[in-house]
Formats: C-alpha cells, structure tokens, sequence
C-alpha cells in the first residue's frame, strides 16, 4: 500500500495517514541506501546483491531508496556523460527500478522486509515537487526520502567543488551559503512532505572541503537550523542519521552532533540510512550510529516497516 501524500498538517504531520505502532525488537533498519549498479551509475554492486548484503547485515528493514531522475542535461553527473547517458536514459532506469523493487521486495519477504522508496533531487527548482508528486502517484511507492544535493542549482559534490567554491564568494562567505542551503532544506520538506530527511548537514561536507567547517555551525547558521528542524517536526519527517558522513571522512555522521542534541531536545525523531552505494557499505557504521545517538540524547530510533500491506511507522529502543 503506498502512503497518500498528506494534505492539512496534523499532529502526526506527513505520518497522518499511516497507522502507529509501538516498540519492536530491533533498531537495525536503514531508510536510506541499496543504491545500485542496475540504475544508479555511481553505483557499484547489483539490487540483488545489495538485498542479499542487507540480511547479511542482520537488518530488520532495508528501505531501498533510488535516486529520482534529474529531469535536464546541465544536472547530469560527469561519470553519466562520460558514459553517454541521458535524461531519457535516467528516466528509464528509474521506470525499470520501479517495475524490479516490488517483486523483490515479495521474494525476500521471509527474510528481510524490503522498502520501495525512492530519493529525491530539488532540480530543476520550479518543476521537482511536481515530479516527486507523479512518481509518488504513478509507481506507489512506500516513501520517498527527501534530499537537497544542490544549492542554486549547483552540485555540492567534490566533482563540483571548484563552481560551488565560487557559489559561496558569491554569498560572501560559508555561513551565508548555509544559512541559504538550509532554507532550501526548509523549503523542499514544506514542498514534498517526504518521510525521511537525508543527510541533513550536507552542506558540512563541501565546507570540511574547503576548509570552511567553522563557518557552518556559527551562532547564525545553529538560529536557521532550529528553524528547519521547526519545520521537519510540523511535516512529522524523520530525521536521518546518514553514516556515510564517516565514509567521506567527516569526524560523525550526518547530521553533527550539535545538530543531533538541538533536535533531541525539540523531540525530532530520527531514523538510520547507511546510504550505501555498494555491498561493502551496507551497514557500515550502524552499531556506531546507535552510540552516537545515545550519546547525543537519543534513546529510541523511528522507522517505517510493512505491517498487513500497509506502510506503518513504528519505533524501537536502542537501550
């Protein structure tokens, strides 16, 4: 059963339409992840392969989370083009993703609950929330994962670094560029309602390498943080605990610890994703991300999970 988008927002915000449930056994669930070499060309391993490394891992719920399709040339990946891929060419590995996850998610059932969701992209910037609101309605997925790679339509990554280095002069500076990525966040999560926020501090990992980092927690940037998780609790979003923060070489996972803390005590619920590109990823950093939480106030983790064929949202202690 897929999730109806939500429409007034209610005390459960995006969740409004989902049964609840309460404490299960097991904290190990990612909603972020089981990227693959099948439709994702950053990818390296197969879905079945990711699927088969999930139950390995000892996950309760594997929520597998594509990336959408970017919907223009100019958001083409350099490795994309290099390869001659399209926009067509997105759009159809994204249709067969679509057409694959559901039946695999049915064969490992008596092993692993298996998630069908997708991530999304805020480019192009006037027409995403209409495109992740097609795909919701067309393929019925269960979740869709809610992500901001870009700011000013510009790719964040270390393959753009030199064009985002001149994005933030144009700010006058780091902090103003965060303080202008967390609007965005802001503004994608009030857009589209997803379930889950993805590596909510991204925007950290080009700062770290710039050489910038101090500049994206400064006492402005932590005033519009507050903000956007204001906005995360309406929606009823979870926040995602990303361990490839650790992969990239940051000193915690997205997002950082002052993040995790501030939403603790403002009553944020989080999720874990490992946002894996690859077997060798799958579950990297889960009994660490369990420490981190606790260590940062957080004593349970929310997810979602497949209940009688239907989408529930349930929680679990990590003590």
């Amino acid at each position: 059963m897929a999730i109806a988008l939500a429409g007034t927002p209610t005390p459960c915000g995006v969740f409004d339409v989902l049964a609840m449930e309460p404490h299960t056994a097991s904290w190990k669930i990612s909603l972020h992840g089981g990227h693959s070499a099948d439709f994702c060309e950053h990818a390296e391993s197969r879905l079945r392969e990711m699927l088969d490394a999930a139950v390995q891992a000892g996950y309760v719920v594997f929520g597998v989370s594509e990336h959408m399709p970017r919907h223009k040339p100019q958001y083409l990946y350099n490795g994309e083009v290099e390869k001659g891929w399209t926009v067509e060419t997105l759009q159809q590995l994204f249709d067969e993703y679509a057409r694959t996850i559901r039946p695999l998610a049915e064969e490992y059932a008596d092993r692993l609950t298996v998630l069908c969701g997708f991530e999304t992209e805020v480019v192009p910037p006037d027409s995403y929330a209409e495109w992740v609101a097609r795909y919701r309605q067309t393929y019925g997925f269960d979740y869709c994962v809610g992500s901001v790679h870009h700011l000013e339509e510009v790719d964040m990554s270390s393959e753009s670094l030199g064009v985002f280095r001149q994005l933030v002069e144009g700010y006058g500076g780091m902090e103003a560029a965060a303080i202008a990525y967390y609007r965005k966040v802001a503004e994608m999560v009030q857009k589209i309602r997803p379930e889950v926020v993805a590596h909510l501090d991204l925007i950290r990992l080009a700062a770290h390498r710039l050489g910038f980092v101090e500049q994206v927690a400064t006492p402005a940037v932590q005033r519009e943080v507050e903000r956007t998780l204001e906005v995360i609790r309406e929606v009823g979003s979870l926040v995602e605990i990303n361990t490839a923060g650790w992969r990239k070489g940051l000193p915690t996972p997205y997002p950082d610890s002052w993040i995790v803390a501030m939403g603790a005590r403002m009553g944020i619920p989080f999720c874990i994703g490992d946002d894996s590109h690859n077997t060798r990823q799958v579950g990297f950093g889960l009994q660490e991300a369990r420490a981190y939480l606790l260590q940062n106030g957080v004593r349970e983790v929310h997810f979602l999970t497949r209940r009688e064929g239907q989408i529930v949202r349930a929680s679990a202690p990590l003590e």
